[in-house]
């Protein structure tokens, strides 16, 4: 896949990668069971070198057991986990070319910072002047210096993570694993970590896989995303992807917020589908480019995609009347800076999810509880996907 990975300025670029070589990382119809459960289900992934790839799901999903196999601390019941080619599965974690941060950051709190970083390459039997230098480069690369002295708890929630990170990268890994490694920071630590992350990766060029159930952190961060629920992998796709083009009814309801309308196809020409909904009437929607199968569909509208107008008639851009319209009173209006999200409730019982940007300093675009409006959409603006 070539396609860019998000229209979002802070996105790192996706490695340019020739199709045809091998991946750094191959998982073939892996296998992970604790008793009677099945944590991981047969699952397939490759992952490119230098990309940096976020596994998404629920808590319980199987994202984390995931990580914890390509760290050596799970064994796989069944298939194979290919690091260049070479089966790692029954290599052990410490001869494995892969390193793991924890969540926790799993700092050794009577080692000072040095130390911390040092660990590993101690361990490794590395010539003591290597260390140094070695270490001396970690500390320079997440901008800890002066810091060498000072033991965690003497640190910020920052400054611990960017030890476990310096830890984690000393001994140049192959593949470095982060589960999920920015929980404990605060929101605007975290967004500053994230664009770190992001440019230290670049810089380096390691392959990075990150474990999150944060979807604006691995839509951030991440070239691809694998979205897993029970074990399984239901997408694997760029952000803009994932988000614009969800795979199922069931990716798209955990994406990003979203409307989801039940029906039943009622044509399929001109490259327009016509289906009649149980809570919204007739609507038209771009045909899906993998065509349908099903008559039974449910049409996905994301809330920005959702214009509200409190004049009508309502026509597209170009003057076209409007396909899909629905009548129906504002109940619920949220403020939240950027934008303002809206619940509509239609005449017909449904109610629409919808956002708009907050262009004008001033409430002069603002819509009102109790108010009444006219919703609207393009057919482009519709995803069809099968029930």
């Amino acid at each position: 896949m070539t396609d860019n990975v998000s229209s979002t300025d802070s996105a790192p670029a996706e490695p340019r990668i020739a199709a045809a070589e091998v991946p750094l990382l191959r998982i073939e119809r892996v296998t992970k069971r604790f008793g009677s459960f099945v944590a991981v289900d047969q699952l397939s992934l490759d992952i490119r070198a230098g990309e940096f790839f976020a596994l998404l799901g629920p808590s319980g999903c199987g994202k984390t057991t995931l990580l914890r196999m390509l760290a050596g601390f799970e064994t796989p019941d069944q298939g194979k986990i290919l690091l260049n080619g070479r089966d790692i599965a029954p290599v052990l974690p410490h001869r494995r070319p892969v390193n793991m941060m924890f969540q926790s950051y799993a700092l050794f709190p009577h080692l000072d910072v040095h130390d911390n970083i040092a660990f590993g390459l101690k361990r490794a039997n590395m010539p003591r002047h290597e260390i140094a230098i070695r270490v001396s480069e970690m500390m320079a690369l997440v901008k800890l210096e002066g810091l060498e002295k000072r033991k965690p708890d003497q640190l910020s929630g920052g400054q611990k993570q960017r030890v476990a990170l310096a830890r984690s990268l000393a001994r140049r890994p192959d593949l470095l694993l982060l589960d999920e490694p920015l929980a404990a920071l605060d929101k605007k630590l975290r967004e500053s970590t994230q664009a770190e992350l992001i440019e230290l990766q670049r810089r380096l060029g390691t392959t990075f896989v990150i474990v999150t159930h944060d979807q604006e952190e691995a839509m951030t961060m991440a070239h691809r995303i694998g979205v897993m629920d029970c074990g399984r992998l239901e997408q694997v796709a760029t952000p803009r992807q994932l988000y614009e083009a969800p795979a199922s009814r069931w990716v798209a309801g955990f994406v990003g917020d979203i409307n989801l309308l039940d029906g039943q196809v009622e044509s399929n020409e001109a490259h327009r589908v016509t289906v009649s909904t149980r809570d919204a009437g007739t609507l038209v929607a771009a045909e899906p480019r993998q065509g349908l199968s099903k008559t039974a569909v449910s049409i996905a509208i994301r809330p920005e995609k959702i214009k509200l107008s409190r004049r009508g008639p309502v026509s597209e851009a170009g003057g076209t009347p409007a396909m899909n319209r629905l009548e129906g009173l504002v109940t619920e209006v949220n403020y939240l800076g950027g934008v303002t999200t809206y619940r509509v409730k239609l005449d017909t019982g449904a109610v629409l999810r919808a956002s708009m940007a907050n262009t004008a300093r001033l409430e002069m675009d603002a819509y009102h509880a109790s108010q009444r409006v006219t919703a609207w959409f393009s057919p482009d603006d519709c995803v069809v996907l099968e029930q």
